[in-house]
């Protein structure tokens, strides 16, 4: 019990960090998916909860973005929504269905209210085949202010993702092997911005596009 006590504490602990409050909204999805991956790899329910409240604390408006794809659409992956905190928190509550503890504390987070939350993120849906790479139009983003872009893929995905200036010039990119990326980067003049998604994974694989 101590050690579940402990344990508690320093999963949702992540969550009331004064660092974290510095976070913008893509860091914060970002992180919430790290740890959901992390905790279903280890089957630790606790993970999944953290995830669960961080990923409660951004709220996303869904827009049509139409990417120019190298490669026809697959037939074998759907568009991807991002994953949400109500299916982190269902699957935290069945890794461990008789721990009334743990149900107590998925309760509590349902029954938080929307004070504080984060907004103003957007998201697209689409999906990538094999060896795809997907260019989005450019994107405005003033002068001196954080931007970020964040990408999330199903499955067993492996995203990068690649910012350019509309010079061609990289300005950032991710390519870690993970079903995840996240570029971030402050402009020094108001200027359009390219985003490129490339599937490096062995299958297609639907992903959702979020930006500021």
């Amino acid at each position: 019990m101590i050690r579940f006590l402990a344990s508690t504490a320093l999963a949702l602990g992540l969550c009331a960090s004064p660092a974290l409050a510095q976070r913008s909204a893509a860091q914060t999805l970002a992180l919430s998916a790290e740890l959901y991956l992390e905790g279903v790899e280890r089957h630790d329910p606790l993970l999944l909860l953290a995830a669960a409240k961080l990923r409660k604390s951004v709220a996303m408006t869904r827009v049509e973005r139409v990417p120019d794809s190298d490669m026809p659409p697959p037939d074998d992956a759907e568009p991807a929504e991002p994953i949400g905190w109500q299916e982190i928190l269902d699957a935290a509550v069945a890794m461990a269905p008789e721990d009334e503890i743990l149900a107590g504390l998925a309760e509590d987070i349902r029954a938080e209210s929307a004070r504080g939350v984060k907004s103003g993120q957007v998201y697209s849906i689409t999906s990538i085949r094999h060896g795809g790479t997907d260019t989005y139009p450019a994107l405005t983003y003033r002068a001196g202010e954080y931007a970020d872009v964040y990408v999330e893929g199903s499955g067993e995905a492996d995203l990068n993702l690649f910012v350019y200036d509309t010079q061609g010039r990289l300005v950032c990119s991710d390519t870690a092997i993970s079903a995840i990326a996240h570029c971030g980067w402050t402009p020094s003049t108001e200027a359009g911005f390219v985003i490129v998604v490339r599937n490096k994974g062995r299958g297609s694989s639907g992903y959702s596009l979020i930006t500021n």
